[in-house]
């Protein structure tokens, strides 16, 4: 079994995205600039906001970050993202998910202009995804398709099951791997809580990407022998040994897992940083088409 470095991988992207930022700035150009809006005091939240704003100082972005109170309106978010529309400064901004209770994170999203959008989730972006048309792909399935694309894992006529149909993760993976691409062609099945025979299906997959959001939920009699594994789940769980009180667990039963897997991902180090390595890729896409 190997592990897919998430971590090498993804610093490999912000060194090539730095050197083309130090030309940027070389021919008296500004840097490339992304915002991040977040509501609440979310631990985990908070933590991914702060890795995105150290991701840019590492690359040579401007980055701001705007933090916002949990009591806020709905409408006072929805006006400081009209503002982040037009301001001319700024390339690309997200917002933050899960947004509290009593705001519609469809409405959110759908506030956020296309061009700006470099989570990949406005209607537009992911219409021209499926089309295959150029536009803002989602980070985290972009960066597992990064993953395939530089340890050379073949894709094409392999059988793919997505486990997970959220619009973040599970339904533009299924598109990405389906597509005629390199990495791509896979043919694709996408599972979820109502699918029968789940274990069995789960494990005829030469490729089986877990986003289901359950702690360890697939285990070993559900995974192929030789089969490429990725874990894009990851929960915080109390953990007193830990000083800080809690550690990260993956959808995939690692320790039992492992030892079936061609390749596979740790729930720390694996997909996280080439989710955030994406989000860089877009917002230098973003400058670039401004």
């Amino acid at each position: 079994m190997q592990l897919l470095d998430g971590t090498s991988c993804s610093q490999q992207i912000r060194q090539e995205i730095a050197e083309q930022v130090e030309q940027l700035k070389a021919s008296g150009k500004r840097a490339p600039h992304l915002a991040a809006v977040l509501v609440g005091h979310d631990g985990a939240s908070q933590n991914y906001v702060g890795m995105k704003a150290r991701d840019c100082d590492e690359v040579g972005f401007n980055s701001t970050v705007i933090r916002m109170e949990e009591s806020v309106s709905e409408q006072e978010l929805l006006d400081k993202i009209a503002e982040l529309n037009a301001d001319d400064e700024i390339d690309g901004f997200i917002v933050q998910l899960p947004l509290p209770d009593h705001m519609d994170e469809d409405k959110v999203i759908l506030a956020i202009d296309p061009r700006k959008d470099v989570d990949g989730f406005c209607p537009e972006n992911v219409g021209n995804m499926s089309l295959g048309l150029p536009t803002f792909l989602s980070a985290t399935p972009n960066g597992i398709m990064e993953l395939f694309r530089r340890y050379n894992i073949e894709t094409e006529g392999k059988h793919c099951v997505v486990l997970g149909r959220s619009n973040i993760v599970g339904t533009p993976m299924a598109i990405l791997l389906s597509r005629n691409t390199n990495p791509g062609n896979a043919t694709v099945t996408i599972a979820h809580s109502r699918t029968k025979n789940l274990k069995e299906l789960c494990a005829s997959a030469d490729i089986l990407i877990v986003a289901i959001g359950k702690t360890e939920f697939v285990t070993a009699d559900m995974v192929k022998e030789g089969a490429v594994v990725i874990d894009v789940g990851q929960t915080r769980v109390p953990d007193s040994s830990k000083k800080s009180g809690f550690r990260n667990v993956g959808d995939v039963d690692f320790d039992n897992v492992k030892d079936k897997c061609s390749y596979l991902t740790y729930v720390t180090g694996g997909v996280g940083p080439m989710t955030r390595a994406s989000l860089l890729q877009n917002t230098l896409k973003a400058y670039q088409r401004r």
